[in-house]
């Protein structure tokens, strides 16, 4: 059976436009897939409605769930009539408005004390607003500068109905003409939403056009010695459109953490499309064009697929992480760099063949003298530097595994961070205006809980309901209220609760239906909502936590089960579930590639490129803690991506290792000409990545910058590990297992 490449390089030397023609119709179809593209700023990102915990979530929010859109009112004095008439004429234009269920502010306080119409004056109006409920008037109008309308959504409304109202209010309010001196503006979790969906959009383009920049630049100064040095850049394009095209076929949105993936698969296909160019660059010197790609095709295409597989395999223990939206991180890594190697594998021998491609002269006697000399230079510094850590590998390794050490146990000590209103720009205006719904109106946020039972409304359970409602009021600071279908039976009971089924029934008989059905779902469940004060995610983690135990302590009656649920819970979830699965997917990551380099070289010397990674990762938590960083849904694949990326360095250095063993060369002058051969080549690469990376600090998203941050330091480190750390691994397993060498390379050196 001809083996795949012989075939393909074949194919391409004899069928060139046959090729041609396949690759292009993959290239329209994933072309087509570009406008199945979404964005995904939805609970849906942070977890998956498959797990006891999000299907509760999804649940509640269908059933019960319904997000508020806010309008702020800010004038010199809003309680101006002929502002007051605009407010009450927009409510009644929104009241119609479809998904809308209520639509509530000062105005209604203000008709219903002057029977049914607005006050025309002034002094009428302060009037009325003196007399009413503090509490009330608090929350409606905070100040003589301002007031809010609260327009409550029917419940179980989907998150692109959300969007699509608050695009609706937004263009009511621009057309409604609001009086002079009169701002009004559009907030509440689902304009947030809406604003961090559309910046995100605007900032993945920028991203990518940030690194597409940096990468003509990086390989205009480094790559200058080959004709048509921009060829690797178009070829990165193709495999981003095919990667974007791909995406919106298998249904993979993009969310904060997805952006980030788009400038690493820039860096790291960048290298594939240099390898391929370098070496039919160097093949066609001395050869014709259809050696060439011969040449090139069979020896680099399984070499880079090697590597390939090993960066692939690190974003893959990705798959199995618990949120969501990182789980679709490592999913678009590896169709990205999937499709950069298949880009890279055909586009650059059919580009040479369609285009008579043909080499750069050498360069002029002194010019080319000057620059070998500095490469020259740099070779024997990294020879040097390689035998010399070959010779006395010990102090090496206990130097840097000590550093590693202490990186592990920094590590336990940076944070965890879920709160996405961390992540966005803090100018955002969507930002700016919750936030100041929160100082005016106090939090927004509930913390609900889900009550199961036979018969949620029989007199035993409906009472338990209302003593662990007054139970958290009075022992949990945090809590500053309670609704539940209790707190309604007593509402429209005179204060009491009924202690027959037959009085409960009647009391519920008189509640209006749209009332009972945000907390009463038939007979079998019912919600409590506890409003809470403003707090930090780690501070709403342990609320969490401890109205669960408050919960079972309250022993509830038998056949009564309690869950907390909302989105509260969901990102304190997130927080531990960030905790628990970055080391899990790390590990994964290593198991991984150990399984793949055992069942490639099939030895025990295998292990010697996972040794260095290791220490790497160790290095990375140290400059985490140091940097003053979080772990985020972002930072938290900085393990297993650390992995793939620099599996490639350390296996490269390994192989040509054992090459030079083959030849028969003595063990510190292979170690020494595998560094001096391979560490050039990978820093160019290192730094052609890097200016990828780079483009990720340029973000306004502080989760994405940061990750820029620690992915560019983990290239430098990923240089590091196996320039200096490798030679030293492999002078130890030379010391202790003799070469292990693989069987094949084994009887070539015999």
């Amino acid at each position: 059976m001809k083996n795949p490449y012989e075939w393909l390089a074949a194919a391409i030397n004899n069928h060139t436009w046959a090729v041609a023609g396949v690759a292009i119709a993959v290239f329209i179809v994933a072309f087509f897939g570009l406008s199945m593209v979404s964005m995904e700023t939805s609970d849906d990102a942070y977890l998956d409605k498959t797990t006891p915990r999000g299907a509760l979530l999804n649940h509640y929010a269908k059933t019960y769930g319904s997000d508020a859109i806010m309008l702020i009112y800010e004038a010199d004095s809003v309680r101006s009539p002929e502002i007051l008439r605009y407010i009450d004429h927009l409510q009644e234009d929104l009241r119609n408005e479809r998904y809308v269920d209520t639509v509530s502010g000062v105005v209604d306080l203000l008709k219903e004390a002057n029977g049914g119409t607005l006050p025309s004056s002034k002094a009428e109006i302060n009037g009325i607003i003196s007399q009413a409920p503090p509490e009330m008037v608090e929350r409606m109008l905070p100040s003589d500068l301002m007031t809010i309308s609260v327009i409550a959504l029917e419940p179980g409304v989907s998150q692109v109905a959300q969007q699509q109202v608050v695009g609706n209010i937004k263009s009511i309010v621009a057309i409604s003409e609001p009086p002079p001196g009169l701002t009004v503006t559009v907030s509440g979790n689902p304009a947030f939403s809406l604003e961090m969906g559309e910046a995100m959009g605007s900032e993945t383009g920028m991203l990518i056009l940030v690194a597409m920049i940096l990468m003509v630049l990086a390989v205009m100064l480094l790559f200058s010695h080959v004709s048509y040095r921009l060829l690797p850049v178009g070829v990165v394009t193709v495999g981003l459109i095919m990667t974007f095209g791909f995406m919106g076929l298998f249904g993979i949105p993009i969310s904060m953490v997805v952006v980030g993936a788009f400038p690493v698969l820039i860096g790291i296909g960048i290298d594939y499309a240099i390898q391929l160019h370098a070496r039919f660059d160097e093949e066609v010197r001395r050869g014709t064009i259809p050696e060439a790609v011969w040449a090139t095709v069979t020896q680099m295409g399984p070499s880079i697929l090697v590597a390939m597989s090993a960066t692939a395999l690190g974003f893959i223990a990705m798959f199995f992480a618990p949120v969501p939206m990182v789980a679709d991180f490592g999913m678009v890594c590896t169709i990205g760099v999937v499709s950069c190697y298949l880009a890279a594998l055909i586009v650059v021998p059919i580009f040479a063949i369609v285009t008579h491609y043909r080499p750069k002269k050498e360069a002029t006697e002194s010019t080319q003298g000057s620059g070998t000399s500095l490469i020259e230079r740099y070779d024997r510094l990294l020879g040097r530097l390689a035998y010399t850590v070959a010779k006395y590998p010990v102090p090496v390794i206990l130097i840097f595994s000590m550093v590693a050490a202490g990186g592990f146990y920094l590590d336990q000590s940076v944070p965890v961070s879920a709160d996405e209103k961390t992540f966005v720009p803090g100018d955002m205006p969507a930002l700016l205006s919750l936030e100041k719904l929160t100082r005016v109106m106090g939090s927004t946020s509930t913390i609900p809980v889900v009550v199961l039972a036979d018969d949620v409304l029989s007199p035993d359970t409906l009472a338990w309901i209302d003593r662990f409602g007054v139970y958290e009021q009075e022992h949990n600071d945090k809590i500053t209220g309670v609704t539940s279908v209790a707190t309604l039976v007593r509402q429209y009971n005179d204060g009491v609760l009924p202690s027959t089924e037959r009085e409960v029934d009647a009391v519920i008989a008189r509640i209006p239906e749209a009332t009972l059905k945000r907390y009463l779902n038939g007979n079998l469940e019912a919600v409590l909502e506890f409003s809470t004060v403003d707090m930090e995610m780690s501070v709403a983690r342990d609320q969490v936590g401890r109205i669960q135990k408050d919960a079972a302590w309250n022993n509830p009656p038998a056949g009564v089960t309690v869950k907390i649920t909302g989105q509260m819970e969901m990102f304190a979830a997130v927080m531990d579930d960030i905790s628990d699965s970055r080391v899990y997917m790390t590990i994964l990551g290593f198991a991984f590639i150990l399984g793949f380099l055992v069942l490639v070289y099939r030895k025990f010397g295998a292990v010697s490129p996972v040794i260095p990674i290791v220490f790497i990762v160790g290095w990375n938590g140290a400059i985490m803690y140091l940097l003053g960083l979080e772990y985020t849904p972002l930072t938290a694949v900085l393990g297993s991506m650390t992995i793939g990326v620099a599996s490639e360095y350390t296996i490269l250095i390994m192989e040509r290792c054992e090459e030079e063993l083959a030849k028969g060369t003595e063990f510190l002058d292979a170690i020494q000409t595998a560094v001096q051969k391979i560490g050039t080549a990978i820093t160019v690469s290192g730094l052609t990545t890097v200016f990828g990376f780079s483009a990720l600090t340029f973000s306004s998203f502080n989760i994405i910058s940061n990750f820029g941050i620690v992915t560019v330091i983990t290239v430098g480190f990923s240089l590091i590990g196996a320039i200096v750390v490798m030679p030293a691994v492999l002078a130890l397993m030379h010391r202790y297992t003799g070469r292990s060498l693989t069987p094949a390379v084994a009887a070539t050196a015999k």
